[in-house]
């Protein structure tokens, strides 16, 4: 008797051991740096994401600002809304809700309050399908290039425009990349994990990109001054190791972007966004014959009377969620159309 029990004693340790190491591999490590950022994994696996501190209904008013510009240009206009789940969403998404709440239900929360004729683009479950490829910046704190490509593929089918694969970009690579994360969070091992930011180039398409560049004062919120147009770079050359390499589209956030294509459909884009939309226009260039892009929070122009001098014809708001739930984001929105 004294034997049984004494196996099942040892039996009953070893299961609990083996209990442990199963849930410390399916559970990466976690801490937490500044700014309410979570680390987690470790080694080259280090990935560093910004928390989501948003209810479940923080999305309703940036779907009211979509309704608003649907009925505001009277339904002349498609529009569309997409907010942009970022990392946490997919990659915390069983995190308790004291570290970060849940994108899932604001998102939702966000469609249910659209009008019917605008339409939602639906982001989440694709970033989940493809979660095991490199669709978040490990070390920054956007999406990456190829979690754009999936977007914008979503959206020009919603769209109904032409839309074409990877295969007819150039891939092109910045290596050694840390991006914000490190800075923002202060942990140590976010730096000592470097990733290749990879970018993709359209190919066999013709396009001109004409900027007007914004100065903004000394706390960098107003524009104090607005350059002439002026053509330049859609997509600009970081070297390896460069923390900049977000910046490959349009050269970041401060300006006013228009890009004319070969693609003569008639079809003609205006991107409201964040610096996480900054990566979606290069993927539709085979898509529309220009496209517009404006910052949520640069823009010094009347955006009604510059829809009309464009024709436009489509309006996208792209939004990370951190973005969309803020009211600063849809005042800007609101404001653009009476400025």
């Amino acid at each position: 008797m004294i034997r049984i029990l004494s196996f099942l004693y040892i039996a009953a340790i070893t299961l609990g051991a083996l209990a442990q190491t199963t849930d410390s591999v399916a559970q990466p490590r976690l801490r937490f740096g500044n700014q309410g950022i979570v680390v987690m994994g470790d080694s080259c696996n280090v990935r560093a994401m910004s928390t989501f501190k948003g209810g479940s209904d923080c999305l309703a008013d940036y779907a009211a600002v979509a309704n608003l510009y649907y009925k505001h240009f009277e339904g002349k206009v498609n529009i569309y809304c997409m907010p942009i789940p970022t990392a946490v969403a997919v990659y915390g998404a069983d995190f308790k809700a004291d570290i970060t709440r849940s994108q899932d239900k604001a998102i939702a929360s966000c469609f249910a309050s659209l009008d019917k004729n605008v339409k939602g683009i639906e982001l989440l479950s694709t970033m989940k399908a493809h979660a095991d490829e490199a669709i978040y910046s490990r070390t920054d704190h956007h999406w990456a290039p190829l979690g754009a490509y999936y977007a914008a593929q979503q959206f020009a089918a919603a769209a109904d425009v032409p839309f074409k694969d990877l295969s007819n970009y150039d891939k092109r690579y910045v290596h050694d990349f840390v991006g914000t994360m490190y800075k923002w969070s202060g942990v140590k091992e976010v730096k000592e994990a470097p990733e290749d930011f990879i970018y993709y180039v359209p190919k066999d398409v013709d396009y001109t990109t004409t900027f007007i560049e914004y100065t903004l004062d000394k706390a960098r919120r107003n524009v104090v001054k607005a350059s002439e147009p002026h053509e330049g770079d859609f997509f600009w050359k970081y070297d390896d190791g460069s923390g900049m390499a977000y910046c490959t589209f349009m050269g970041g956030d401060y300006k006013l972007t228009q890009v004319k294509t070969s693609t003569g459909n008639g079809r003609r884009l205006l991107i409201l966004k964040d610096s996480f939309g900054n990566a979606l226009p290069g993927y539709l260039f085979y898509s529309f014959e220009e496209i517009h892009v404006v910052d949520c929070r640069y823009f010094t122009l009347n955006l009604t009377e510059y829809v009309k001098e464009h024709g436009v014809t489509d309006i996208l708001f792209a939004n990370n969620t951190g973005h969309a739930a803020t009211a600063r984001t849809t005042k800007y929105y609101r404001n653009y159309l009476e400025q």
